[in-house]
Formats: structure tokens, C-alpha cells, sequence
């Protein structure tokens, strides 16, 4: 994958979620509220510390609105020893010039802030908020060059650096489509919403901004609007931007804004091409991988990473905006059918790719998980909003709260082994505001608190198997996915494998992660646990097309489960196979918080489980309820939600 930047409910819905879990116990965090709004979970006082200003010197092509200093926002902050924050900027730093290898502020950044301080003034009407937005979209104007791209960072002193340190792609960073660019559309879009009643000039001169943006979107990216990449076999759409769903739909939200006040035909036009772009990147099923989420790159088969995985909330927003339905089926099989799996696997992982081994955690992927939750206009999706939004309030992998309603700061993620990153530099403090907005909105939405804890899916690595060959290549990093620990084991010809696997109390679905060829002669691999033939695996794929690898690693499903209690599980290779890893995912996966449970069921048929708790809620594969109360029913690709 080419690095493009850093990669670190109303009415009678409301009713029963307020019902259905207590809302009385939130997070010591949650329930302490903001100094200056006790009431309100969302509190700037960290972004606007991340504020500044300054007086750019003049930049050829680059101009903005009215005169003075313009807004910009530090893109770091460091906690120091004393407890106290110290804002820096990207790259190595040079006392002598006053300059970093990158810059100190960047439109990415600008642009999201910009975001917040705007749904801030429209949720709260404070002027101060409104003032922000305004000079914060002076400052991203002026790193508009004059062909519609980005320019991406800034020094200290307002003077521009398209070429950074260390590169971004493209370079210089105004010179294509990029992810920044996608954010500037998304902030003009909600910006030109907001000023359009209250300033018209501005929001005139927003306006022009965003359809030079447009413009530059059309040139570079729709332009191949109807083409498809092939990718081990699969089409996927060519005019994503810098092949991305993830940035495509981060410009959709802005589009959307933009249509819904009133923007042009070409706005309308771009917005229904890049809904239609992402939301044929839906993939699997309720029981095959990646188990109906929208993936987020165009180049992969095998990657769903969480961070700007903005695609369900972004097709719910073009779906309003465009008034059709047509774009709601697959954000509700990422909200309703990926994300009940991805809380009782342990949460929101930063990237599956494809196995789980990516397992930081950070504000920007939990938030993009909670956004599409709420947008999904679902009431089981609604419901699972709150076990996400307990994540900033201590039900995580760390078990403490990730966000500060007294100073408005989040931190900046929890590493795999639940150690937190206390620094909150702008995007963790970007976010967890978007998140604290949203939750604000809703106050009937269920605030959880106590313990946490998963039974859901379970990696065990490929090469702690008994026989075959242990192989570690250079690179763990395949150019489109990942070896899991680094390694992977290699059969031959009528080559066996065993692995001893944690014992469970139910049956298992198994997914072996193989790495997949485009071969007349595939490999078969067959599958058993003792004397149980669990499936065979045929080890081939499509052209590869425009693909880095060669091979694609992907999770199979195989034909049966593995037997509750079992804990061997053998493969027979009939020729060269890879084995990566083996995924374990329980028939009915739970995650707990306190009193409150997430049962989730991918087998083919109705459950009923023993739970505890006075309230049933359960939902169906698409989030629609199907029963409340009595018996702890789970339906085949559904959830249910017991407290």
C-alpha cells in the first residue's frame, strides 16, 4: 500500500434504547462533563489550545479570502513530564530555521477541525465556534493552489512546503488527487452549508473554492468514471480517489452537504459517481470474510483498515442528499454485519489485513465506526453506537477512559498489548469531538460502563503448526496486505499440518488465511479435526491485474465448523500452499460491558442462549428488530443486545 499520509436515534427508537440499556451508570469520564457546559460531553478547549495564527508571506497561486492572519492548527501534541501538552509539528525539527522536515500545520488536519467547529456552532450556536471555522477555512483556501489540489503542509510561519520530508505521495502534494484534497472537500462542503445563512460572500467565495475542487476531481479521477481495475479476479471502480474508498468517501460527506444546500449539477453529478464508486467496494457475507464490510482500498482484496473508513456513513449521507435508497444496502451490511464482529473480535482494531494483526486503536477508526452507526437510521446499528462510544470512556483493550470531557483531550490510541499513547495531538482530539458532538445529539443513547471483555475471533498463527516449513520473507508487507507475526508456513506436495488450537465450548467457524494463486494447477488443501472432514480449500484466484502481489492472502470459510470442545485441526496439502494464519470464530461471539451484552451469530440458524439480564433486543442481518424481551433469541446473521 502507498503511504498517502500518516497511517497511525429519535421517537420510538429512542425509547427502547434508553429502555433496553441503563443509562444511569455512564463512565466516571462520561459523567463528569465539561467545565463550562456540565451537561455536554464535547468541550474544545484542547482543539482550540492546538489553534494558532499567522501572516503567510506570499505564495504564487495561492490566495484567500479577505486580509490578516489566517487560522491554523498545530498538528501535535506532545504530554510532557509535568502533565502539561507541548505543540509540535511533522518531521525532524530545525531550531536554526524554525522549520520541520514536514511543517507544523497541514490541511488534513485544518480541514476536519474545520468540520467540528462548524456542527459545533450549528449544534450550539456559539459565535466563537463560528469565528474558528471561518479562519480555519481561510487558512485551507489559501493552501488551495490555483489548480484545484492541496497543498499539504505549512511551517511555522505560514510559508508553504509542497515537498515534504519525509515524501508524501503525490509530491509536490498539490500536484494530484490526494486525501487531503478529499478533506477539503468535506470541510467546504459542511462550511459553505453553515455560512451560506449567516455570511453569503464568504460562503460565495467557499462555494467557488469547492468547485475548483470539484473541477480538479473531475480532470484527474472522474474521468475514468464506468472503468474497473481488476484485482486477483475482482473489479473494483477505477475512480475512487487515489483508489480509496476511505478518501472517496470522506469528499462524499462533503458533496453531500454541499448538494443538500442547494450546490451544482456537477456537485450532484461527482457525489452520485463516488457513492456508486464505494459502495460497490462491499465484500463477503455474514459468514465469509470480510463479512459484508466496505473495504476501504481499491488495490486490496485483503485489507480493511479502520482509520478515514468513513464509507457507511458517506453512502447514508448520499443517499439523503440524492433522495434514493439504492446506496443504503451495503452501508447497512458494514454497519450491521461487519461491525457486530469487529466489537466481539476486541474492538476497533486499526486493520485487518487480512488477519487481525494490526491491532492499535485509535480515535479516528472508533469514531468512523460510531458515525456509521448512528447515520445507518437502523435501530439494531443504533443500538451497537453505545458499545462503540464506550470506548472513550474505559471499555477498551487498556480499561481506562480514552477522553477527558474536563479538558476536551483524547489520546492519541491504545497499542495491541493496552498500553495508551497519552499524547492527543489533532486528529485523536479531531475526532474524539466528532465522536462527543455526535453522543451530545443523543442523549438518550446509552452511556455503558463496568468491565469489558470478548469472546469472539481468535488468530492463531500459521507457523506454531506441526510440520511443514516455517518461512519469514523480507518484508512482512506484501504491497497489499500482511504476513500475521511476519511469518507464514509452507506445505508441499502431500504435505500435513497440525495446529493445537484454545479449546472452546461451542462450535467454531474456521477461516484459514492461504495465500491464493492465478494458476491452471491449484493447490487443494482438506481440513479435519480428527476424524471430521471440515472442507476443502482450492488455493486459486483471478488475474491479478493491477494487484502488487502475486498471490492474495484471504481468509476461506470452510464447509463446517470446527466441534465445540475440539482443539486439533490438521491440514493435507496436494501441492505448494501457504498457510498465514487460522482464524476461529465462535458460532455466537459476545462482547460484555458491565451488565450490558453484544451476542452476535453467524451460523446458519437461530440460537438460543443462556444470558443473563432483565431486557432482549434482538435484530436481524439488515438491523431491523425482530423480538424484544422474553427469551435470548440470536438469528442467523444478526445480533442481540441483552441487559
Amino acid at each position: 500500500m502507498t503511504l498517502t499520509r500518516r497511517t497511525v436515534l429519535g421517537g420510538a427508537v429512542a425509547t427502547v434504547l434508553s429502555a433496553a440499556v441503563p443509562a444511569h451508570a455512564g463512565a466516571a469520564a462520561a459523567a463528569a462533563g465539561s467545565p463550562s457546559h456540565p451537561s455536554r460531553l464535547s468541550n474544545l478547549a484542547h482543539l482550540d489550545f492546538l489553534r494558532a495564527s499567522v501572516t503567510p508571506p506570499p505564495a504564487p497561486g495561492h490566495v484567500t479570502y479577505g486580509s490578516g492572519p489566517i487560522g491554523v492548527l498545530w498538528t501535535y501534541a506532545d504530554r510532557q513530564a509535568d502533565g502539561s501538552y507541548k505543540r509540535i509539528g511533522g518531521g525532524t525539527y530545525d531550531p536554526v530555521t524554525d522549520t520541520y522536515g514536514q511543517g507544523a500545520y497541514n490541511a488534513d488536519d485544518i480541514a476536519r477541525a474545520i468540520v467540528v467547529y462548524v456542527r459545533h456552532w450549528t449544534q450550539f450556536r456559539e459565535d466563537a465556534s463560528l469565528d474558528a471555522a471561518r479562519g480555519l477555512l481561510r487558512a485551507l483556501t489559501f493552501l488551495q493552489s490555483v489548480n484545484g489540489n492541496v497543498v499539504l503542509w505549512m511551517q511555522p510561519d505560514g510559508t508553504l512546503n509542497p515537498s515534504a520530508d519525509p515524501v508524501d505521495v503525490p509530491d509536490p502534494s498539490d500536484s494530484g488527487p490526494s486525501y487531503w484534497l478529499a478533506r477539503t472537500v468535506w470541510a467546504l462542503g459542511e462550511g459553505y452549508a453553515a455560512f451560506r445563512h449567516v455570511d453569503r460572500p464568504f460562503a460565495a467565495f467557499l462555494r467557488d473554492r469547492l468547485e475548483l475542487a470539484i473541477a480538479a476531481l473531475e480532470r484527474a479521477v472522474l474521468v475514468r468514471y464506468g472503468q474497473y481495475n481488476v484485482v486477483h479476479g475482482r473489479r473494483f471502480p477505477a475512480w475512487l480517489i487515489v483508489d480509496g474508498a476511505d478518501a472517496t468517501s470522506e469528499a462524499v460527506l462533503g458533496l453531500a452537504a454541499y448538494v443538500r444546500a442547494g450546490g451544482s449539477p456537477g456537485a450532484r453529478r461527482a457525489l452520485t459517481r463516488f457513492a456508486e464508486g464505494i459502495a460497490e467496494m462491499s465484500a463477503g457475507s455474514t459468514r465469509t470474510w470480510p463479512f459484508r464490510a466496505l473495504l476501504p482500498w481499491g488495490e486490496s482484496i485483503s485489507d480493511w483498515h479502520a482509520w478515514a473508513a468513513q464509507m457507511s456513513t458517506a453512502l447514508a449521507a448520499a443517499s439523503a442528499a440524492l433522495g434514493t435508497t439504492g446506496l443504503l444496502a451495503p452501508a447497512i451490511g458494514d454497519a450491521a454485519g461487519f461491525t457486530p464482529l469487529l466489537l466481539t473480535s476486541g474492538g476497533p482494531d486499526n486493520g485487518w489485513l487480512p488477519a487481525p494483526v494490526d491491532r492499535t486503536q485509535i480515535a479516528y477508526g472508533v469514531d468512523a465506526r460510531l458515525q456509521a452507526l448512528l447515520a445507518a437510521g437502523r435501530p439494531g446499528p443504533r443500538h451497537l453506537a453505545a458499545f462503540v462510544a464506550a470506548w472513550y470512556f474505559g471499555a477498551n483493550r487498556a480499561g481506562q477512559p480514552m477522553y477527558d470531557p474536563v479538558s476536551g483531550r483524547t489520546y492519541d490510541g491504545i497499542s495491541g498489548d493496552g498500553v495508551i499513547n497519552r499524547n492527543s495531538g489533532a486528529e485523536s482530539t479531531i475526532h474524539g469531538q466528532l465522536s462527543m458532538l455526535a453522543l451530545d445529539a443523543r442523549r438518550d443513547l446509552a452511556r455503558l460502563s463496568g468491565p469489558a471483555s470478548h469472546d469472539g475471533l481468535q488468530l492463531v498463527e500459521g507457523e506454531s503448526a506441526d510440520g511443514g516449513t516455517v518461512v519469514t520473507p523480507p518484508s512482512a508487507w506484501t504491497g497489499e496486505s500482511q504476513w500475521s507475526s511476519g511469518s507464514y508456513l509452507s506445505l508441499g506436495a502431500d504435505g500435513t499440518a497440525t495446529w493445537t488450537v484454545p479449546p472452546s465450548a461451542q462450535p467454531r467457524l474456521v477461516l484459514p488465511v492461504v495465500n491464493l494463486h492465478d494458476t491452471p494447477t491449484p493447490t487443494q488443501t482438506t481440513w479435519t479435526s480428527g476424524s471430521q472432514i471440515l472442507g476443502t480449500l482450492t488455493h486459486v484466484c483471478g488475474p491479478r491485474g493491477i494487484a502488487a502481489a502475486p498471490g492474495a492472502l484471504e481468509p476461506l470459510t470452510l464447509d463446517h465448523p470446527l466441534p465445540a470442545g475440539a482443539t486439533t485441526l490438521s491440514a493435507r496439502s496436494t501441492g505448494p500452499a501457504e498457510v498465514d494464519a487460522l482464524l476461529l470464530l465462535p458460532l455466537i461471539s459476545t462482547f460484555r460491558i458491565g451488565a450490558a451484552t453484544l451476542l452476535v451469530n453467524v451460523d446458519t440458524v437461530p440460537h438460543v442462549v443462556s444470558v443473563a439480564g432483565e431486557q432482549v433486543f434482538a435484530y436481524d442481518s439488515s438491523g431491523e428488530p425482530v423480538a424484544r424481551g422474553g427469551r435470548v433469541l440470536v438469528v442467523p446473521g444478526g445480533f442481540t443486545v441483552v441487559s
